[in-house]
C-alpha cells in the first residue's frame, strides 16, 4: 500500500510540473507572439502611408518606396519611379505603350485579328487610406451597334504601405445576348527602360545579358520575323547567336517569376505569378516570358504551341465572367557595390515563394475575387492498376509526382484545351497521395495523367465545391491505363516531353551559347527542325526495335524534309521494324503517346 501511495505522489508531482511548464511554454508563446507582432506593427510604421495624387490626365500613387503613374481614365501604366530613378519604363514610347493589358481577338467567322489595349472610360478610387490605395479603371460596353470588343473590363491596381512593387487583376465579363467573337489571347505587357535593363533571368539556368532592339535591326531576320540573326550587337558576347523569343518560353507550371537586372543601379523588376489557377490549357501549356525589348509579359492565355484549339470561342451569346491574377510585380535593389547582382534574382525567387504561401490574398476588393474562407480543397489517393507490371507481386503501383488536377467538366484530357473556366493543379507525394488547396466555388472534374503510363485519367463523377466549403475526401482512386495486353517493346517515355530522343546540335551559324550547358532545353536552339534532313540525307529514319536505342536513334521531334530549293516536302517521318517473332494468328495493338503538336494532327 506505501508502495502505491509513493507511485500516485510522484504521478502527482510530475503532473503538477507538467502543468507548470504547459503554462510557462504558453506564456513563452504569447509573450513571443506578442514580440512578433510588435515587430512587424514597427516595421509597418517605419513606412510612410501610401499617398494619391490627383491631376488633370493622371493619378500618382506613392508608398514611400514606388511611384507609380497612370493615365486616366485610360489606366495605362506611364511611369515606375525607383530608386531615384525617373521612370524605369521606355520614355520613348507613348504613353499607351509602357505597361498596359491587351486583348486579341476578331468577329466570329471573320478573318483578320483586332488589337485591342482595353483603355479605360471610367476611373473609380476602390479604396485609399494610408495602408492601402485600389483602384479601377473600368470600360463598359454598350450597344449592340458596336464593333468594338463585347467585354466589360475593370482593370485594378493595388498599392499597399511597405510593398516593393505594385498587384494588379482584371475582371472581363460578357453578357448573355452579345455578339459573338473569338479571343485568342490575353496579357499584362510592361515595355522597360533600354537604357538600364540589359541581364534577363527566367530561371537559374535561363538567364544572360540580352540584346538590344538595334542589335535585331541590324541583325538579319531568319525563317520568322520572331528570329533574328545577330550579326553586329553592342556586345561582342552575343555576335553569330539567333534572338527569338519563343526561345524563352516556359511551362505554366515553372512560370512563377522572371525578369529583368540593372547593373548600375543595381535594381531588378519582376514579374511574380502566384497562382496558375486563371490561366488555360494545364501546367504544361508554354507560353511567353520576357524577351528583347526589354519586356516582360504575364501571358493569361494565348493560342501559343496550341493553335486556335485554345481560342476563346463565344457563341449565341454565351454569357461569361473571369477574374485574371493578381500578378506582383515586384522591384528590388542592391546598395552594396561588392554584392553580385544575381543576388536580385535570390531575392526575387524569395519573394515569389512569400507572394505563392499568401495566396489567395485578402486584400483584392473586387466580390468577383473569391477569398480563401470561400473557397475549398479536395485530397485523396491515386493508385495505378496494371497486371501487366510486376512489382515485387504489387497489383497496384504509387505514382510519385503526378499532376492531379481539377477542371471543367469534359472528356478525358479535356483539361488541355479548356480554357474559360479555372484551373486547380497539384503533384502527388510518394505514396499517391494529394492535396488541391483555395479552389474556387464551381463544378468540375478531376483528371491526372501519370508519367510512364499511356492514357490520362478521369474521376467518374462531377465535383461540386460548394461557397466555403472546408475538405472533399476522395479516398482512394484508381487509374487503369489502356492496354491489350503485355507489353512487347516501347520506344520513349509517356511523360508529355521528348526530353528522352535524340536532340542534335545546331548548325554552328545557329548555335547558342544560352542552351549549350543546359541540355534539357537544348531543344529550344533555333533550325534543329532543318538536322532532320542534314542528318538523314538518303532517306527517312529506320528504327529497327531490339537493337536501335531510342536516345540515339529516334529524332525528337517528326518534321518535314526540306529540298535544294528550300521547299519543306511532307513525308513519311519514320518507319519500324522489329526482331521480335509476331505470330500471324495474334492480334497487336499499338500505342501512341504525343508529346505535343503544332499545326498537324495524328490521323
Amino acid at each position: 500500500m506505501k508502495k502505491d501511495w509513493c507511485k500516485r505522489q510522484w504521478c502527482f508531482i510530475l503532473g503538477l510540473l507538467g502543468i507548470v511548464l504547459l503554462v510557462f511554454l504558453l506564456i513563452e508563446c504569447l509573450r513571443t507572439r506578442r514580440n512578433i507582432q510588435k515587430s512587424i506593427n514597427l516595421d509597418m510604421q517605419f513606412y510612410p502611408p501610401v499617398q494619391l495624387i490627383r491631376l488633370k490626365n493622371h493619378v500618382l500613387v506613392d508608398n514611400g518606396i514606388l511611384n507609380i503613374t497612370f493615365s486616366c481614365p485610360e489606366g495605362m501604366i506611364t511611369s515606375i519611379q525607383y530608386n531615384g530613378i525617373d521612370n524605369l519604363l521606355e520614355n520613348k514610347n507613348k504613353e499607351n505603350n509602357r505597361g498596359y493589358w491587351d486583348i486579341v481577338w476578331k468577329k466570329a467567322e471573320k478573318s483578320g485579328n483586332i488589337y485591342d489595349k482595353l483603355e479605360g472610360t471610367k476611373f473609380e478610387i476602390i479604396l485609399q487610406d494610408e495602408n492601402q490605395v485600389e483602384l479601377s479603371f473600368k470600360r463598359i460596353w454598350k450597344t449592340l451597334n458596336s464593333s468594338s470588343l463585347s467585354m466589360n473590363i475593370d482593370k485594378r491596381f493595388i498599392i499597399l504601405s511597405g510593398r516593393s512593387g505594385f498587384y494588379s487583376y482584371a475582371i472581363l465579363e460578357r453578357l448573355e445576348g452579345w455578339p459573338d467573337i473569338d479571343v485568342c489571347q490575353g496579357r499584362m505587357a510592361f515595355k522597360l527602360n533600354e537604357k538600364l535593363f540589359h541581364y534577363m533571368a527566367i530561371t537559374n539556368e535561363r538567364q544572360r545579358i540580352m540584346p538590344t532592339t538595334q542589335d535585331r535591326a541590324m541583325g538579319q531576320e531568319l525563317d520568322y520575323p520572331e528570329a533574328v540573326l545577330l550579326t553586329s550587337p553592342s556586345s561582342s558576347f552575343l555576335k553569330g547567336e539567333v534572338d527569338d523569343k519563343y526561345q524563352y518560353s516556359i511551362e505554366n507550371k515553372d512560370n512563377k517569376v522572371h525578369g529583368w537586372i540593372n547593373p548600375n543601379p543595381k535594381i531588378g523588376l519582376w514579374m511574380i505569378t502566384p497562382s496558375n489557377e486563371f490561366k488555360t490549357g494545364g501546367p504544361v501549356k508554354q507560353d511567353l516570358t520576357s524577351h528583347t525589348g526589354p519586356i516582360t509579359l504575364s501571358m493569361f492565355f494565348s493560342t501559343h504551341y496550341a493553335g486556335e484549339i485554345l481560342t476563346l470561342r463565344f457563341r449565341n451569346g454565351e454569357p461569361w465572367k473571369k477574374v485574371f491574377g493578381p500578378i506582383f510585380v515586384y522591384l528590388n535593389s542592391i546598395s552594396s557595390d561588392n554584392e553580385d547582382i544575381l543576388t536580385l534574382w535570390i531575392d526575387a525567387k524569395e519573394q515569389m515563394l512569400i507572394e505563392t504561401e499568401n495566396w489567395p490574398y485578402d486584400f483584392p476588393l473586387s466580390k468577383d475575387f473569391v477569398l480563401a474562407d470561400q473557397r475549398g480543397t479536395v485530397s485523396g489517393r491515386l493508385l495505378v492498376s496494371d497486371r501487366h507490371i510486376d512489382l515485387l507481386n504489387k497489383t497496384l503501383v504509387t505514382p510519385n509526382s503526378t499532376f492531379i488536377g481539377l477542371a471543367a467538366p469534359g472528356d478525358v484530357g479535356s483539361w488541355q484545351i479548356e480554357n474559360k473556366g479555372y484551373q486547380f493543379w497539384t503533384q502527388t507525394d510518394s505514396e499517391g497521395y494529394f492535396l488541391i488547396n483555395n479552389i474556387i466555388p464551381g463544378n468540375y472534374c478531376l483528371y491526372a495523367w501519370v508519367p510512364g503510363f499511356i492514357g490520362d485519367y478521369k474521376y467518374k463523377d462531377y465535383i461540386y465545391i460548394n461557397p466555403g466549403m472546408i475538405h472533399f475526401m476522395l479516398y482512394t482512386l484508381v487509374f487503369n491505363p489502356p492496354r491489350s495486353g503485355p507489353t512487347l517493346w516501347e520506344i520513349g517515355i509517356p511523360d508529355r516531353t521528348a526530353a528522352e530522343f535524340f536532340i542534335p546540335n545546331p548548325q554552328p551559324k545557329f548555335e547558342d551559347q544560352f542552351y549549350i550547358a543546359h541540355y534539357k532545353e537544348k531543344f529550344r536552339q533555333y533550325g534543329l527542325w532543318d538536322c532532320y534532313t542534314e542528318i538523314y540525307t538518303n532517306g527517312d529514319l529506320v528504327y529497327t526495335i531490339g537493337s536501335s536505342n531510342y536516345q540515339t536513334d529516334w529524332f525528337f521531334a517528326h518534321v518535314n524534309r526540306y529540298t535544294y530549293k528550300y521547299v519543306h516536302k511532307h513525308l513519311l517521318p519514320f518507319r519500324l521494324f522489329t526482331l521480335y517473332a509476331l505470330t500471324d494468328s495474334s492480334n497487336y495493338t499499338i500505342q501512341l503517346a504525343l508529346a505535343s503538336a503544332n499545326e498537324a494532327e495524328l490521323q
